[in-house]
């Protein structure tokens, strides 16, 4: 997305939370229940717990869905987060994209390996498992469906759970991708050294 001067519908802040916002939205993904403590040492709300918090009732089994593929997943990490950084930046999809590239250098993708994420493909750096996850990611996000050839490929060196999680995975995040841009939601400046990485579909800079 472009940036809007504020978004449209922001996270709602936390002393507005009431506590069953806060319990709709706790236990349903490891990684957020930190920030839904409600400790005084709890670390700062990320935006988009603020956004599900003004609809609990989707937010949190969407974050039960997340932790399932998030946390319980059948994919190798690495997989998962290269799937979910193509979709951001296919999508123009800035606050996802640097929600993930933390995750995705835990996982094993290096610097090098986060700028060619807007090259796809082609780019030299990847293997050839590589390039068919990138494929898949954007056969789906242009045709909604994955090409026979890249199918079977990919069903060469994965099984019948890590081919549909790989489904899930695009589609989900396609998905939050929407709802991030059409809310104008945007990450805190700064808040990670790798999000200058971010490129618009085109593969410039967004904006």
């Amino acid at each position: 997305m472009t940036g809007a001067a504020a978004p449209r519908i922001g996270p709602l802040p936390v002393a507005r939370w009431t506590e069953e916002e806060r319990a709709l939205l706790r236990g349903n993904l490891a990684r957020a229940d930190r920030y839904l403590s409600g400790a005084a040492d709890a670390p700062p709300m990320p935006s988009v717990l603020g956004l599900f918090a003004r609809h609990p009732r989707v937010g949190a089994p969407w974050l039960a869905f997340s932790g399932a593929l998030l946390d319980d997943g059948a994919l190798d990490a690495r997989d998962r987060e290269l799937l979910i950084l193509r979709v951001g930046h296919r999508t123009n999809c800035r606050y996802q994209w640097t929600q993930h590239v933390g995750p995705a250098r835990a996982a094993g993708l290096t610097r090098e390996h986060l700028a060619a994420v807007a090259e796809g493909s082609g780019s030299p750096v990847w293997d050839e498992r590589d390039r068919d996850l990138l494929r898949a990611a954007d056969r789906l996000v242009d045709d909604h469906t994955v090409d026979e050839d890249t199918w079977k490929r990919l069903a060469a060196r994965f099984d019948e759970r890590q081919l549909l999680e790989l489904l899930f995975v695009v589609g989900s995040y396609v998905c939050l991708a929407m709802v991030l841009n059409g809310v104008g939601l945007e990450p805190a400046a700064g808040s990670d050294p790798d999000a200058d990485l971010f490129r618009g579909p085109a593969g410039g800079p967004a904006g």
